[in-house]
């Protein structure tokens, strides 16, 4: 099994991850421009501890293009070093992090000290995000309706709109993530 440090070390920088990005790269780069970092004392001990990071994600995931960006600013203000890599190169890593013991839901984050050992994994949304997301898909038609796959792209639209304009959601995802942090 490929340790941490052989992933974070092979792993893209932030530039080189999005320099790669064929999907939801504006809308990343939004989210990132426009998320505050909010007042919070917790990020000196967070910035104590050394950390280092893995962001296990795809550009097509559009849970990843909301927590990404707070993951960054997160990262610049405590001095994690990030390095991403991409799940569906690396299905042995993501297999390490399944949701719910059988999905490879992204993005996971992986936080490691100095010595590459795992502090505490984030992912792949805060709470609040995974309620809003179950609400919006509580409602559409068993799988095996001839119109799921229309009724699924259509709230798969309203969710991903959501995660592009509430800043409310980029909160509640830097909240989560850095109560992670703290905890460890």
């Amino acid at each position: 099994m490929t340790k941490l440090k052989t992933y974070f070390e092979n792993g893209l920088t932030a530039d080189d991850y999005i320099n790669q990005m064929e999907v939801n790269k504006e809308e990343m780069q939004t989210i990132y421009d426009n998320f505050e970092l909010p007042e919070d004392a917790r990020l000196e001990s967070v910035t104590d501890k050394h950390l280092k990071a893995i962001a296990i994600t795809e550009d097509w995931c559009g849970d990843a293009m909301m927590t990404i960006p707070v993951l960054l600013k997160i990262a610049e203000q405590a001095g994690i070093d990030v390095r991403f890599v991409l799940r569906d190169e690396n299905l042995d890593l993501i297999d390490q992090y399944l949701t719910n013991g059988t999905a490879r839901a992204i993005p996971i984050f992986v936080f490691m000290d100095n010595d590459y050992h795992q502090t505490a994994v984030w992912g792949p949304r805060a709470q609040k995000v995974q309620e809003f997301v179950t609400e919006t898909r509580s409602d559409l038609p068993a799988k095996e309706d001839p119109t799921f796959d229309e009724k699924s792209k259509e709230k798969h639209q309203v969710i991903h709109d959501k995660y592009k304009n509430t800043p409310e959601f980029w909160q509640e995802v830097y909240q989560s993530i850095v109560d992670r942090l703290v905890h460890a």
